[in-house]
């Protein structure tokens, strides 16, 4: 019917090929028919979404001139507040929070005449890898329903895939974008930390959390990241910088470019098959006038440590306000203490209740400077590290994840689950700018690269990535559960 991208869709509705409300109720049909197996969605906004498609469709035909994302259906993760619709964090927790006002964000978006479909599925409070960590029940992997989706941002991705939303947002605390959108075969952008504003999303953890977008390609990348960006008084970590145009940087040309390959990356845990399809990417880099750069960021190897202590210590923190008073599910008990200790017990999940229990561990008086402290020096440490890195280099590759994506239950160990991460938390830690890209298949499951840049390094990632894409159609494809019937 259509080209199922931002870009391809916009001409189409510019050019009066398709309509906003032809198109939202086409996508409505289609996430009906496979959401039962898919389960990304948590909450559905249908009806919204189509007053605002028949809003778009009448500036259309007035001649008004319309934004890339007007009347193009998306949806948004269950961790960013929407005034008037559920706010679940994926959590019994929040199982009946209303959120009363817009993350700014969404108000970015509104300003855009953009189209949401509803809440999307996640970790609860983003903390998990796989989306099994879902108080509502996990998410399924669109190219296999007996894999998970990644996480904790599964049910964006998925979504994606599965071509029940044309693209998504969805947040990044430790890979939480880039992960997913290597198992789904998808893009996924973690903007510099700081580019696109906190407020209204729900904390995990406050230094690391980053909103992103999820699309079928890196132009769309692109235009989300244009709609979202810009500073915001209301978040103190917020950049002020002026407005930048991201799509100036689709340019399909990477001579000169100075590519490194930190050798940290690619150590004990990689499956050879990611390996090599990076290899490969590398190879065509090189061909394309690129310079290949080898290089060390020797406190990669401590990445994971350092995110495990820094991240469940804010989480406990942030998590604190969950307690049956102020905010979150009260349970009854025969004191206040009593309740306050069921309310927490029976609203937060497993893998939330450990994490906040390490964080008060590392943050506890006997602990904190052999733990706490320890970590913010060695982030400081990984931090001059890779600054050093990108003194030799333009961008930086490494893989997405280790692998494709894995079968549920596949980790009963906590910490070997954690392991995972090991790609993609130490770009949290600094703070920078990435891109996952689809690179491949093994055995018929996504592969996914990603492009490392420098603070506010967006163009030049974007460039590197959409370069790569336009000569390898082959690595976007829609999932089995995307296609239309």
């Amino acid at each position: 019917m259509v080209e199922y991208t931002i870009h391809g869709l916009h001409e189409k509705l510019v050019n009066k090929d398709i309509s906003s409300v032809e198109l939202t109720k086409k996508i409505i049909a289609h996430r009906n028919l496979v959401e039962g197996e898919i389960h990304a969605f948590l909450s559905m906004s249908d009806e919204t979404a189509l007053e605002r498609a028949a809003e778009v469709d009448k500036k259309i035909a007035s001649g008004e001139r319309i934004s890339e994302l007007a009347g193009i259906p998306g949806a948004i993760k269950d961790n960013m507040c929407i005034k008037g619709q559920p706010c679940t964090a994926a959590s019994k927790m929040l199982e009946n929070f209303i959120a009363p006002y817009n993350a700014t964000v969404i108000e970015k978006l509104e300003s855009c005449d953009y189209i949401s479909l509803g809440k999307l599925n996640m970790d609860e409070f983003a903390m998990g890898s796989s989306t099994e960590c879902s108080y509502f029940g996990p998410t399924h992997n669109p190219w296999n329903l007996e894999s998970v989706p990644g996480g904790s941002s599964g049910g964006s991705a998925a979504a994606v895939a599965a071509n029940e939303a044309i693209w998504t947002l969805g947040s990044d605390t430790g890979g939480s974008i880039r992960q997913p959108a290597s198992f789904t075969g998808i893009v996924g952008l973690k903007p510099t930390y700081g580019l696109v504003s906190r407020y209204g999303l729900l904390a995990f953890a406050s230094s690391l959390d980053q909103i992103g977008p999820l699309t079928k390609d890196v132009t769309d990348a692109a235009i989300v990241l244009n709609a979202i960006a810009g500073y915001d008084h209301r978040d103190s970590t917020s950049i002020r910088m002026e407005k930048k145009d991201y799509k100036k940087a689709l340019i399909k040309d990477v001579k000169g470019f100075r590519i490194g390959v930190p050798r940290e990356f690619f150590g004990e845990g990689i499956g050879e098959e990611t390996k090599e399809a990076i290899k490969s990417a590398l190879a065509y880099y090189e061909k394309e006038g690129a310079e290949i750069v080898d290089v060390s960021i020797p406190h990669i190897t401590s990445g994971v440590d350092v995110y495990y202590i820094i991240a469940p210590a804010e989480a406990s923190s942030n998590l604190a306000r969950y307690d049956g008073v102020g905010f979150g599910y009260r349970a009854s008990g025969k004191d206040i203490v009593d309740m306050y200790i069921k309310s927490r017990s029976t609203g937060f999940g497993e893998e939330v209740k450990r994490r906040i229990m390490i964080g008060n561990y590392v943050l506890s008086a006997g602990y904190y400077d052999a733990y706490y402290l320890t970590a913010l020096k060695v982030r400081t440490l990984l931090k001059r590290e890779f600054e050093k890195a990108f003194e030799r280099c333009d961008i930086l590759a490494a893989p997405s994840a280790s692998g494709t994506a894995f079968k549920f239950d596949a980790f009963s160990d906590p910490l070997a689950l954690y392991m995972e991460d090991i790609c993609t938390v130490p770009v949290n830690l600094i703070g920078a700018p990435s891109i996952s890209i689809p690179v491949g298949f093994k055995d018929g499951m996504p592969l996914g690269m990603q492009l490392i840049g420098p603070t506010l390094g967006e163009e030049k990632i974007l460039q590197a990535a959409y370069t790569f894409e336009q000569d390898h159609p082959e690595f976007t494809k829609t999932a089995p559960k995307g296609e239309f019937e």
